[in-house]
């Protein structure tokens, strides 16, 4: 016999981060007012391996055969929801769960999803400030040897081997406290509003790069590559933005990105606009040299849903380089570290394939004990970087996860 799964619409209820039940958070999406908020687990799979997307897929659908789905909304983000937390790496564990509960919040209007019997109930959370003590450690490469890895990047594109390459790194944390993701979430949002939130399986972060949206037949991706740190101060960042919007190193970088995905979207999308120039998008911490690309699915195209897209995607020039294969290289033999789930695709699913995956960065990877956090950050090198600069990058984009968590 199938199990019910239904949705409704709510009235008035807590911002989504606030939102409790009788089950813990599991999973979040969420960007400014809308967005997705997972709690409990029904079930979790797990995939690997070239097909992975592929296997996600049909896992998924086979999930949904066996629900009874009674969905009283309709539209894209209703009916059952599927998180999903893709490995940079295929070689590397990825992780699909779909929550007990979700609630969302679209365009002004709320519903919630829940599997089993009786609609649960809602309520406030309030968060207190625990006074979380961190104490940092170095991850797989210390700064001095992460800008030696740069510097040899730099020669190695100098001398023709490859055009860019994205070098990431790590750091540790260790709390005195559990680290609660809910809690975190909220840190996030206070000072990300404009960045999509996401926790999939202690995953946690703050990414303002959303790798691919697909919407009925509607599909659009941002690119971000380029990238620049902010003072605080309003006139010097307006100058610095100016300046990040006409270098060739950045733009060169921006380039190789926006490239990869244009042609990675090429074979499913008709009507496709690369806009000429980026913008630049303002965050709290960093500037970014940004582009929107969009397209329209083409008629002609077998069923096209968002784990297709995203297999053609990931990895872009953004996270990845250019050429992939040899980017892929040079970070397996410079990098010194195991991204695990950092850079690779998150977000959530429906049931018709329609959905939102970003590229998970500004972020980290809670311990199963909540007692230490995993953050990471990455730069793009190119020809004209300096490993000074890159460093300096790096620690820009780090700032959003270590400052949300300096406010538990």
């Amino acid at each position: 016999m199938a199990l019910r799964i239904t949705t409704e619409l709510l009235g008035d209820h807590p911002r989504l981060s606030e939102i409790t039940t009788d089950l813990p958070v599991s999973a979040s999406w969420i960007r400014g007012s809308d967005g997705f908020i997972g709690f409990g687990e029904y079930k979790s799979h797990v995939v690997s391996g070239k097909k992975r997307f592929a296997d996600a897929s049909a896992w998924w659908q086979n999930e949904l055969s066996q629900l009874e789905i009674k969905n009283n909304v309709h539209g894209v983000g209703t009916g059952p929801i599927l998180f999903t937390s893709f490995a940079f790496s295929e070689d590397e564990p990825s992780l699909l769960t779909i929550p007990q509960i979700v609630v969302v919040q679209k365009n002004g209007k709320s519903w919630i999803t829940w599997i089993g019997n009786g609609q649960p109930e809602l309520s406030k959370r309030i968060i207190e400030k625990r006074g979380l003590e961190l104490t940092w450690e170095q991850g797989a490469l210390n700064d001095s040897d992460w800008s030696r890895a740069v510097e040899e990047a730099v020669a190695r594109i100098k001398a023709g081997d490859l055009e860019k390459v994205v070098l990431a790194q790590d750091l540790l944390a260790r709390a005195d406290k559990v680290i609660d993701p809910a809690a975190l979430i909220q840190s996030l949002e206070a000072e990300y509003p404009s960045t999509w939130l996401f926790l999939v399986d202690n995953l946690i972060g703050a990414t303002p790069e959303l790798l691919v949206r697909l919407s009925k037949s509607l599909v659009t991706s941002r690119v971000l590559a380029g990238t620049i740190r902010r003072t605080g101060d309003e006139e010097r960042d307006f100058a610095l933005a100016g300046s990040l919007a006409k270098s060739s190193k950045d733009l060169e970088e921006h380039e190789y990105a926006v490239r990869s995905v244009a042609e990675a979207l090429e074979p499913f999308a008709s009507s496709t606009n690369v806009p000429e120039s980026p913008f630049v998008l303002h965050l709290p911490n960093v500037m970014h040299l940004a582009t929107d690309v969009t397209g329209v699915i083409n008629d002609t195209a077998s069923k096209v849903d968002i784990f297709k897209l995203v297999a053609a995607l990931h990895p872009s020039a953004a996270v990845c380089g250019t050429p992939t294969d040899k980017a892929m290289n040079v970070i397996s033999e410079l990098e010194s570290m195991n991204r695990g789930r950092y850079a690779g695709p998150v977000g959530w699913v429906d049931a018709h394939g329609d959905g939102e995956m970003g590229i998970a960065l500004r972020c980290g990877q809670i311990s199963p004990d909540h007692k230490s956090i995993r953050v990471f950050a990455g730069c793009g090198i190119v020809a004209g970087s300096s490993a000074e600069q890159e460093l300096a990058e790096s620690q820009a984009k780090l700032l959003p996860i270590r400052s949300a968590l300096t406010r538990l």
